[in-house]
């Protein structure tokens, strides 16, 4: 499925609530703020079909592996409205953003999380061509309880065309 990603603008917000997916299901919220867009600091951006019809967003802000400046890696996550869900639009934008992240900014490594229980994400990303690192126990707060989840990353010299 052919899809962009840009910037939000404020129309965007009630069409991207979240909370209708069990693995989103951190209590009520809604988006009162647009989003920033800027590569090198916690942003987002909304997914969109040849229409500009929205279709989800993805989001990411930073993790750290130590405390060296340049051990700073974006974990990414997307959200696709029901309607857009199993049409590949997810994987689509996650490969795009990975491409947006290797071809604008000096970050090596691009890692995403997601519930163990989560099949359809986990399949979106080895599609994307993220590799599963493991499970990370109770990591993750969600419907009333700590759940597992799936550690994936995509390194900078997995993808063609970057270096």
């Amino acid at each position: 499925m052919p899809i962009s990603l840009r910037p939000f603008t404020p129309a965007d917000l009630p069409l991207l609530p979240g909370g209708d997916s069990p693995y989103d299901d951190w209590g009520p919220k809604r988006r009162t703020d647009v989003p920033g867009s800027d590569l090198d600091s916690s942003g987002g951006l909304v997914i969109v079909d040849s229409e500009d019809i929205v279709l989800g967003s993805v989001s990411w802000h930073y993790v750290h592996w130590g405390p060296n400046a340049g051990s700073r890696n974006p974990m990414i996550g997307v959200w696709l409205r029901s309607e857009a869900r199993g049409r590949g639009a997810g994987t689509e934008a996650q490969s795009s953003l990975v491409d947006l992240f290797f071809r604008h900014t000096v970050v090596n490594r691009v890692e995403a999380h997601t519930d163990v229980e989560n099949l359809a994400e986990q399949r979106s990303l080895s599609k994307a061509g993220f590799t599963a690192e493991g499970v990370v126990r109770g990591a993750q707060w969600r419907d009333g309880a700590f759940r597992d989840g799936i550690l994936y990353s995509i390194l900078r010299s997995e993808v063609r065309g970057t270096v």
